[in-house]
């Protein structure tokens, strides 16, 4: 039984599920909505919901933990300029997912992932 056991493996080790999540969330943060599978989008909902409330403590701590997580300089500073003003006051859900088919080789379901409006 998986009881106590949360997240998907994607049939996956560790350190490759955890680069996969770290490459999803600075890529959204860098685009602003991504379409990848239903799955991987359920899992990175979680992953960029504590990002986004860590980021919005603007201390050293923070950054580091972030820093840790988020690829590039260029995502840092976009989560800490846009999105941090952009949900400030909002207690959380900060993303939209929207269904949008099935992919064509294989016949996943895909999704749309996206920040929402302020």
């Amino acid at each position: 039984m998986r009881h106590q056991k949360s997240g998907r493996k994607f049939n996956r080790d560790s350190a490759h599920r955890q680069a996969m999540m770290r490459n999803l969330i600075t890529a959204l943060l860098l685009h602003g909505r991504i379409t990848t599978t239903e799955a991987k989008a359920k899992e990175l909902r979680r992953w960029v919901e504590r990002v986004v409330t860590t980021a919005k403590v603007d201390d050293v701590a923070s950054h580091r933990k972030v820093s840790s997580i988020v690829y590039g300089r260029e995502a840092h500073k976009r989560l800490y300029s846009v999105y941090r003003e952009r949900f400030l006051n909002r207690p959380g859900g900060y993303t939209r997912i929207v269904h949008c088919g099935i992919r064509q080789g294989d016949a996943a379901p895909m999704a749309i992932i996206e920040f929402v409006e302020a």
